[in-house]
This record gives C-alpha cells, structure tokens and sequence, in this order.
C-alpha cells in the first residue's frame, strides 16, 4: 500500500515540475531551470515553508515567479526595495503576467483600487513593501485574498544579525495566523549560518528546510590593493580592462569627482547616486546597461535588480561597511560566467575614517530624539497621528532649517528606521498614474471633439496595458517627446480631462518620502531603547571588524569570504592576489619595474616566448623575481601565461 502511495506522490511531482518546466519555457524562454531552482519550485509546490540561498544573479525571483504562476490564486511577494519592486512588476507586464504593486506614496484610492484587483482581478502577483502588512485596510483584505505563496525578498532583513535589519519584516509571520496553509518563500544572496537560522525562526517555519547554491563564483577574481593613490589606481585599470564596468563609492560628491577625472582621461563614464530623480536615474541605468557608458560610478543605491551579464569589473574606491554588502555588490561582476575583477581599493586612512564613522552613524539618543520631534513639527503632525502617512521630505531643506547638521539628520532618520517607527526613501520611485474611468464609447466622444485629447489618448491605448482596470504607470515627459508637443500641454490636457470625470491623474511627486509606520508619538511616550541602541551599535562594529579582517587577511580571497558564509573547507581560488602571492606595492621596487620594461620590449619582436628563455635573457635579475614580475603582468592582462604554463603571449586571453 505505501508503494503505491509513494508511486502517486512521484508521479504527482514530476507532472508539477513538467508543468512548471513548460511556464518556464513560455515566459522566459529557458529549457531548464539553473542549479537549486528546481529543488526550490518542487519544495515550494509540495506545500512546505522553503529558505533559498542563492548568490546575486542567481535566479532568485524565478524560484517564486513560476510556482506563483502554476498554482491558482495570487502570490504575495514581501521587498524592501520599492525600485526592485517597481522593475518587477513591469518585467512580468511585459511577459504578458499580470502584477501589481502595493508601496508607499500612494494615494488611498490607489491602495483602494489595487487591492481590490488583488481579490477580485485575475493578478497573479502583489507585491508589497514590508511597512504595509500592518494597515488596517491590508489586513482587512488580505484575509478575502487566494493567496497561493508568500514570497519574503531580501530576508536576511529580517534578522537582528543581518546587515539591513527591517523591523517591519517581524510582522510578516503574522499573515501565518491568517493564511495558515500558505507555504513561506524566504530568498536571500547573503546570509551568514546564524542568519540562516534566525529567518526561519522568525517566519515560524513548521520545519528547518534550506536549499543552498555554493557562494562560489569561480569566474570572479577578489582581489585587494592597499595605495597610496586611489584614483591614480582606478584610472589605471579602468583603462587597461575592457568591458563595462561598476565603480562604488560612498559619497556622492564621490561619484562625480571620479567620473569628472574618468572623463577629463578620455573615459566613457557617468555617475549615479539616490538624490538623482527617477527619470535621470534610469536614463543614465540605461545608458550603461546597453553599453552606450562603459562605467558607471555609483554609491550602494545602484545596482539592485539589474541584470547585466557582461560586467567585466566591480572597483570599490571606499571599504564598504559589511563583508556582507561588498559580497552583493562584488557579485554584480561576471553573471555571464566569464572572468570578471572583483578589486577594492584602500589607503591606510581608509581604515581610520571607516572607525570614525561607526560614532558618527550612531549619534547620542538624545539627539536622535530631537530629530524626531523636529520631523513632527516639520510636518505640522499632530501627537497621535500620521501612522501610515507619507510626506516629502528634502534632507537638506530640514537640516538648514533646525540648524542640524546634514549628516547627524542622515543618521538618525537611519536609526528611527532601525526602530521601526519610520520609513525613509531618499526618491518617491513613484511615477506618474494615469486610470480611464469612462466607457470606451464615452471616451471616444472627448477623442472626436478635440485634436489634441485624440492624439494623447490614442497613443496612451496604444503604448500602455490595462488603463481601463487601474492605474498605470506613465512618464509625461517620454510621451510629450514621442508626439512632439510640450509637456505643459500634456498636463494641462490630463488635468481638464481629470477635471471633467474622464480620467484619473496622479503627477508624480519629485523628491524625498517619509512614511510614518506608527502614530506621532508625545516626548514622554516616545523612548529609545539604550539596549537596542547599544546592540545595534555593537553589530555594526562587529560587521566592520570582519569587513577590515577581510581586508588584511593573508588567506585566499575566495575562500575567506565562503568561510564567512558557512561553507566548510572551501577550496583557495588560485587566482586572487593572496592565492598568487602579488603585492602589487612591490612592483614600485626599481628591479621589478625594469623586469617589466624589458619583459613588454621582448614582445616587440614576437607574440609568444617561453618563459624560460626570459628568464635565460634577463639573467642578471633573480628568477624568483622575474616570476613574480610575470605572475603580476597575467593578472594584470598586460600578458597571457599559456595552459601549458611554459610559455607567455601578449594580450588576453
């Protein structure tokens, strides 16, 4: 009897992943799935609470995007990052699957309107920001919705250990107690063994089931240089490596200093940070993504949920502040799985400033507490108001106006954030809405009247999905260019037919957002924990001192990192400056720089030369440090060592 049952249960499963195999082929044209994905969906349509571990550029968005389309109902994807959201929702638009998105900045008629699509539309996906899950209005129609899976992005966000603590996310097990059938999705590229365990504590996984792709990225080169010339350094590479490349940083007067000194070198460059506007944002996203810029300079606001295959380097000019955020940013390099740098770059001041600004992110509670109160009275809130409210906020505005300087308002914005009691978006990310509220046969009688309405309209049907069920994303500016009128006149035109009933029309508001997740709070009720304040101070210490042990370590590259995230004996990369024994300040010595000279000269004469006969013709030098010069110059690309490492041609491979 349990054979034919176990029989049945097979043969079940292999029609689920038939099913799921042809969904995959349908929307995104792939035959099969990559690494664990398979493993993942099957765990997932068996009805289990699933943890999946894959490294940035792994798939992770397939593991929940195709069950969620197999199984009927709706799935409810839980993220942080309202961009990432926003590229999601129109990535499966355009695959013809139905999506939409629930963040803050919206109005109360859109939050209205989209959750009743959710209930009552044929939606497949609901993507939500984590601060939402609390509202009265979501939980009232969570409980009508068909929820077939709940998908958590970015969960390491969940645990108190994680590099980007949420507290909103604790609230998402709560939707357990609702959806009590409804298997958990928790999906995470960096993740540490006692993260991986706190998530599943936190989402109240019935049991402990984790799938794993090795962090592994055997095409990445980690590599670490200590100078005394940053930028001198990045100018060098960024002229020698070809391809597209990412350099970070942490200012953003950063970003446009190196790529002013890029360009001045006659470099294709752009910069890219979080005060940009959405518009400006994407065009220059754009313009690097399609290879118009080679390389693109950007703080940490750049890069999450881009799909570029072909980046042949990721430069760090700044230390980031966790093993944890280098590793993401890093492994945006090579998704194409061929060799790509991984190069961060110091000085010994680096190090200093990296301390210094642990005090400066953590400012004294007492000055926190009067930021807060200042951000009330900024709003004109009133005590026991606001809770899920959402306001502009320009950062710089509000510092010159408290007389509070500019970096102490950052930070503790950030830690109020940490608390759980706001929500900071340094842009809106919302565009524009646009929603026909007539019958077509209604609409069509505005079009036949006026030239101009007809044009607008037309176009709008003809560019744009499902104006006629809700709210759709427009840009007034890209649609003004594609009919070549002004793009006051297009406004004034969807504000006269907003006026007269006919359409719905939301202009994007410009800047920054601040959302309240809880009620303004009276002095004497409003307390900061000196526990919480003190542990999350501690962490941040914690993960700075296992970025910098990084930094100085003597062990392969690659294999610290996979020991970090819990990979046991993990073998040296053979490929990393520790691994091959380079220090790149010791190419400063006279002797190496005359080997190096020399070696370049004997290629002047021929493609190929055996190592040997260098080292026979420049005998007057140690062989050690004519193989140290040569080991330096392959890593470098100005030389290529051949398979059978006997001998070397010029050029790469």
């Amino acid at each position: 009897m349990n054979i034919n049952i176990n029989y049945k249960i097979i043969i079940l499963a292999t029609k689920k992943l038939v099913k799921s195999k042809e969904i995959l082929k349908h929307y995104w044209g792939y035959d099969n799935f990559r690494d664990v994905q398979e493993d993942i969906i099957a765990s997932v349509l068996s009805g289990k609470d699933t943890l999946a571990l894959l490294p940035t550029g792994g798939g992770k968005s397939i593991c929940y995007q195709v069950p969620g389309i197999q199984m009927e109902g709706i799935c409810l994807v839980v993220s942080p990052l309202i961009a990432l959201i926003h590229d999601q929702v129109n990535n499966l638009k355009k695959r013809g699957i139905k999506a939409i998105a629930l963040t803050s900045g919206m109005t109360k008629r859109e939050i209205d309107i989209a959750l009743d699509n959710a209930i009552y539309g044929d939606f497949k996906f609901l993507y939500v920001s984590p601060e939402r899950l609390k509202s009265k209005i979501f939980l009232e129609r969570f409980h009508k919705m068909k929820i077939n899976l709940i998908a958590v992005d970015e969960a390491h966000c969940i645990s108190q250990w994680g590099y980007d603590f949420r507290p909103p996310y604790l609230e998402i097990a709560e939707l357990k107690k609702i959806k009590p059938i409804v298997p958990f999705l928790a999906l995470t590229a960096t993740a540490t063994p006692e993260v991986v365990t706190d998530i599943q504590e936190k989402l109240k996984f019935k049991a402990s089931n984790v799938f794993k792709k090795s962090f592994e990225r055997e095409n990445l080169v980690y590599i670490t240089i200590q100078t005394n010339n940053k930028l001198h350094r990045i100018l060098e590479f960024s002229k020698k490596i070809k391809g597209s490349g990412i350099i970070y940083c942490t200012t953003r007067r950063m970003t446009k200093n190196i790529c002013k000194h890029l360009l001045e070198n006659k470099i294709s460059a752009d910069f890219y940070h979080g005060g940009l506007d959405q518009d400006t944002r994407k065009l220059k996203q754009n313009a690097w993504v399609n290879n118009q810029t080679k390389i693109i300079v950007a703080t940490n606001a750049f890069g999450m949920g881009i799909d570029k295959p072909d980046v042949r380097f990721v430069l760090h000019y700044d230390i980031p502040q966790s093993i944890e955020a280098y590793f993401q940013e890093a492994g945006r390099g090579g998704r194409d799985l061929k060799k790509s740098r991984a190069i961060m770059f110091y000085e010994p001041e680096d190090i200093k400033r990296l301390i210094n600004r642990i005090e400066l992110k953590y400012p004294p509670i007492d000055e926190i507490k009067q930021i807060y109160n200042a951000l009330g009275n900024h709003f004109q809130l009133a005590i026991g108001s606001g809770k899920y409210e959402t306001f502009t906020f320009d950062i710089a505005e509000f510092s010159e106006k408290y007389n509070s300087p500019i970096l102490t308002v950052y930070n503790a914005i950030h830690f109020l954030e940490l608390a759980g009691l706001i929500r900071y978006s340094e842009d809106s990310y919302e565009s524009s809405k646009f929603k026909i509220l007539v019958t077509n046969y209604e609409l069509y009688q505005y079009q036949v009247k006026n030239d101009l309405i007809n044009k607008i309209i037309k176009f709008i049907l003809r560019s744009y999905m499902g104006a006629f069920e809700e709210h759709i994303s427009i840009n007034e500016y890209i649609i003004a260019k594609k009919l070549n009128i002004k793009v006051k006149d297009l406004v004034s035109t969807f504000n006269y037919l907003s006026n007269n009933g006919i359409i719905e029309y939301f202009p994007r508001v410009k800047g920054g957002s601040i959302s309240y997740l809880s009620e303004r709070l009276t002095q004497d009720n409003f307390t900061i924990s000196k526990n919480f304040y003190e542990n999350r101070k501690k962490i941040a210490e914690q993960q700075l001192d296992d970025m910098l042990k990084y930094v100085d370590n003597k062990e392969c590259r690659s294999q610290y990192l996979l020991k970090y995230f819990g990979e046991s004996n993990p073998k040296p990369c053979g490929k990393c400056n520790v691994c091959l024994h380079i220090d790149d300040s010791i190419l400063e010595h006279k002797n190496y720089l005359k080997i190096k000279k020399l070696i370049k000269t004997m290629f002047e004469q021929t493609d190929e030369i055996s190592i040997e006969a260098i080292v026979v013709k420049l005998n007057k030098f140690e062989r050690e440090e004519i193989l140290y010069t040569l080991r330096w110059m392959a890593e470098h690309d100005l030389i290529y060592i051949n398979n059978d490492l006997k001998t070397v041609r010029i050029g790469i491979k």
